[in-house]
C-alpha cells in the first residue's frame, strides 16, 4: 500500500494493462452489434492485406517564415502603460522557451516603435506564471516533480518585468535619447542590447574620456557585437558639455580585499599625461599628489611584470593607459628616526621635512583634536607673537621654549587676554611635535617646483612613520599647502596655482573625518571650498577609503563620482547613496566588481575592473 493510492497500480511502460478488466465488457458490446461488425472487420482486413498505391499529389513548396527575432513580445495581458509616476509604469515582456535561460535581471533590452524609435530598457523583475490554471502545491505534484528531472517550460509563461530607461531616437545622423514618452505597441519584439553606440546612447555614457572598466551585469560583462565583444564604461574629460568630472572629484570606496588599490592605481593611471585648459589659455599636463598610507603607489613607476603581451596590446586597441610611468618620484616626510625602505619600487626618493614656519598661515597643525575654541584662541594669541619676534626662521623647537617663559604666562594672565589655566593647557597640548617639525631634510617649501610636476605623478609615503600624530600632521600640512594655493588670489608658489592638481588620498576617513574639535572644524571647512571651487580652479580630489560613512559629510557632498567595490557594512553601503538596485548587490561583489554612481556622466551602472593592474601592485 502506498501514499499515492489508486495511482500505485499505474505502469508506464504498460498503459494498457488497465484495460484488462474491461475486456468482457468490450466483448458483449460486441455481440450487441450483431453481424454487420463481422462484415466490417473483414472489410477492414482485406483493405490491410491488399497493396494501396499511393496518389499522385502535387507537393507545393513550403514558404519561408523566417526565423525569430529577440527574446520575446511585449504583452498587454495585465496591461501596457508607460506613465510618469513610475508605480503605474506597467511593461512586461513575455520570454520565449529557447530565451529563458539566458536572460538576467538587469539585463538591457530595447523595443521598436513603428517609426524607428526605439526604447532601451532593463530588466527588473523575472516571473514564472501559470499557463493553465491549476493547483500545483499539493503532495502528488510536489511527488511527482520529485521523480521526474525539469519541466515543461511550455506549461509555464516566463514574464520579464521593464523599466523604461529612455527613448533613443536618430537627429540628423546622431543617435541621441529623450525620457520616455510614449508607451510601444504590444506583441513588439524586444531584443537585447548589444550595439554599443545604442547602450552608451540609452545609458547617458559618454563615448570618450577616462577608462574605468566595462559595462556589466550581474558579474558578467555585457556582450556587445562588436570586436572586442564589450562596453567600456568611461568618465567624461573634456570641456563640450561642462567642466572634467576629474574636478567635480571622485569616491573609491571598498573593503579589505575588495580590490580597491588596484582600481584606485589604473585610473590614476589614466589622468597621467592628461592635459587641461587653464584660465589663462593654456593647457598643462595633470599633476598628482598621491597621499599613500600603505606605500603601495609609488609602484606605479614600475611595469607590471605580470601582464602578457597579448593583454597590452588588447589595452593599447581600446585606449587605455598602460605600463609604468617614468616621472614619478617618492616624497619621503623625515619623521625622528623613522627610516623608509623602498625595495619593492625604481621611483626617485626625494626626502623633505615640514617647517615650522607653514603653522603661521595654518595654526590649527598644532591644535591637536582636543583643543577647545578657548584654547584655540589662546593658541592663535601665542603663535602670533612668537612669528613676529622670529618671523618665517622660527623653530618648533623655539616655540616650545618661548611658551615655557613663566613671564609671558603671568603678563597674559593679568592682562586678561589668556587665562593661566588655559595658557596651561595649551602649553600641554602643543608638546609632541619635536618629530615632525624642521627635520635633518630640506624643507618641503623649498621643493615646491619637484612637489608640483606638471605631467608628473608625486607619492607621499607614510607606512613608515609609527606616530599616528605625526602621520596625520604631515598629511594635513602638505594637502593644506596645495589647497591654499590652489584657492588663492595672490599665492606664494604660482606653480601650484598654475598647474591643473589631483589630489589624492588613500583612508581618507582619517583625515576627513567629522568632529567637534578645532582642528577637525578647518580641516573639513579647507576641503569643502576645496570641493566646491575645484571646478574653476582645476583642482580635483581624489578620496580613497573603506570607511565611506566616516568621511565628513560637507565633504561627500561635493563629490560627482563614486565607485563602490564591496562593501560590508551596511552603514557604510547606505553612506554612498547608491540606487536600490544596485545597493543590494554590493556585499556579492566579487573582487574587481564596481558601481558607478556619476549623475552628471551617466545613469547608475555596474562594471568590471581590468583583472591585471596597469603598473606595478603588490610585494613579491
Amino acid at each position: 500500500m502506498t501514499d499515492l493510492g489508486d495511482f500505485s497500480g499505474f505502469s508506464a511502460d504498460d498503459p494498457d494493462a488497465d484495460l484488462s478488466t474491461d475486456g468482457e465488457a468490450d466483448g458483449d458490446a460486441s455481440q450487441r452489434d450483431g453481424p454487420n461488425a463481422d462484415a466490417s472487420t473483414d472489410t477492414a482486413a482485406d483493405a490491410t492485406d491488399s497493396t494501396v498505391e499511393p496518389d499522385d499529389f502535387q507537393r507545393v513548396d513550403r514558404p519561408d517564415i523566417g526565423q525569430d527575432r529577440g527574446i520575446g513580445t511585449l504583452s498587454a495581458s495585465a496591461g501596457l502603460v508607460v506613465s510618469e509616476d513610475d508605480r503605474d509604469t506597467c511593461l512586461r515582456a513575455y520570454v520565449t522557451v529557447s530565451n529563458r535561460s539566458a536572460v538576467r535581471i538587469g539585463s538591457y533590452l530595447l523595443a521598436q516603435y513603428p517609426d524607428g524609435e526605439r526604447l532601451f530598457c532593463r530588466i527588473t523583475a523575472l516571473e514564472y506564471v501559470q499557463e493553465f490554471r491549476s493547483d500545483d502545491a499539493n503532495e502528488i505534484h510536489a511527488r511527482r516533480a520529485m521523480r521526474t528531472q525539469g519541466i515543461d517550460e511550455q506549461d509555464y509563461k516566463f514574464m520579464a518585468t521593464l523599466d523604461p530607461v529612455a527613448v533613443l531616437y536618430d537627429d540628423g545622423g546622431d543617435l541621441k535619447r529623450r525620457m520616455t514618452d510614449r508607451v510601444p505597441k504590444p506583441e513588439t519584439v524586444v531584443r537585447p542590447a548589444t550595439d554599443p553606440e545604442e547602450i552608451k546612447t540609452g545609458l547617458k555614457m559618454p563615448e570618450e574620456g577616462v577608462f574605468l572598466g566595462h559595462l556589466a551585469v550581474g558579474g558578467e560583462k555585457v556582450r556587445a557585437a562588436t570586436t572586442p565583444p564589450t562596453v567600456d564604461y568611461r568618465l567624461k574629460d573634456d570641456y563640450d558639455s561642462g567642466d572634467p568630472l576629474v574636478f567635480r572629484h571622485t569616491l573609491v570606496a571598498g573593503g579589505t580585499g575588495s580590490g580597491k588599490t588596484h582600481a584606485a592605481k589604473n585610473v590614476l593611471r589614466q589622468y597621467l599625461g592628461r592635459t587641461y585648459e587653464m584660465s589663462d589659455g593654456r593647457s598643462p599636463e595633470t599633476a598628482v599628489v598621491q597621499f599613500d598610507p600603505q606605500d603601495e603607489y609609488a609602484q606605479m613607476h614600475d611595469d607590471n611584470p605580470n601582464l602578457p603581451d597579448e593583454t597590452a596590446r588588447a589595452y593599447e586597441a581600446e585606449g587605455v593607459e598602460h605600463g609604468g610611468y617614468d616621472d614619478t618620484v617618492a616624497f619621503v616626510p623625515r619623521v625622528g628616526n623613522a627610516t623608509y625602505a623602498a625595495s619593492h619600487h625604481r621611483a626617485e626618493q626625494v626626502e623633505f621635512t615640514i617647517p615650522f614656519s607653514m603653522v603661521w598661515d595654518s595654526k590649527w597643525l598644532v591644535a591637536g583634536s582636543s583643543l577647545n575654541d578657548n584654547q584655540y584662541g589662546a593658541l592663535r594669541d601665542l603663535l602670533d607673537r612668537f612669528f613676529r619676534q622670529h618671523g618665517d626662521s622660527g623653530t618648533y623647537r623655539e616655540f616650545c621654549s618661548f611658551v615655557d617663559d613663566p613671564g609671558l604666562r603671568e603678563e597674559l594672565h593679568e592682562s586678561g587676554r589668556v587665562h593661566e589655566a588655559t595658557f596651561d593647557a595649551v602649553k600641554r597640548r602643543i608638546r609632541g611635535f619635536g618629530n615632525v617639525f624642521d627635520q635633518d631634510a630640506p624643507p618641503i617649501t623649498e621643493q615646491i617646483h619637484q612637489f608640483v610636476r606638471p605631467g608628473g605623478l608625486t607619492v607621499v609615503p607614510t607606512y613608515h612613520i609609527n606616530d599616528t600624530r605625526a602621520k596625520e600632521t604631515v598629511v594635513l600640512a602638505l594637502s593644506s599647502l596645495l589647497i591654499d594655493q590652489k584657492l588663492s588670489n595672490d599665492p606664494v608658489y604660482d606653480r601650484i596655482k598654475e598647474t591643473p592638481l589631483v589630489v589624492g588620498m588613500d583612508e581618507a576617513h582619517n583625515f576627513l573625518t567629522d568632529a567637534e574639535s578645532v582642528q577637525a572644524r578647518k580641516v573639513i571647512g579647507k576641503f569643502t571650498d576645496a570641493a566646491k571651487q575645484g571646478r574653476k580652479e582645476r583642482l580635483g580630489l581624489f578620496l580613497i577609503t573603506q570607511d565611506p560613512q566616516d568621511v565628513a559629510d560637507p565633504v561627500f557632498k561635493q563629490v560627482n563620482t563614486s565607485v563602490v567595490l564591496n562593501l560590508g557594512d551596511e552603514d557604510a553601503i547606505r553612506s554612498v547613496n547608491l540606487p536600490s538596485s544596485l545597493e543590494g548587490k554590493v556585499p556579492y561583489f566579487e573582487k574587481g566588481q564596481m558601481a558607478v554612481y556619476s549623475p552628471d556622466n551617466s545613469e547608475p551602472v555596474e562594471i568590471i575592473g581590468l583583472p591585471h593592474c596597469l603598473t606595478r601592485h603588490g610585494r613579491d
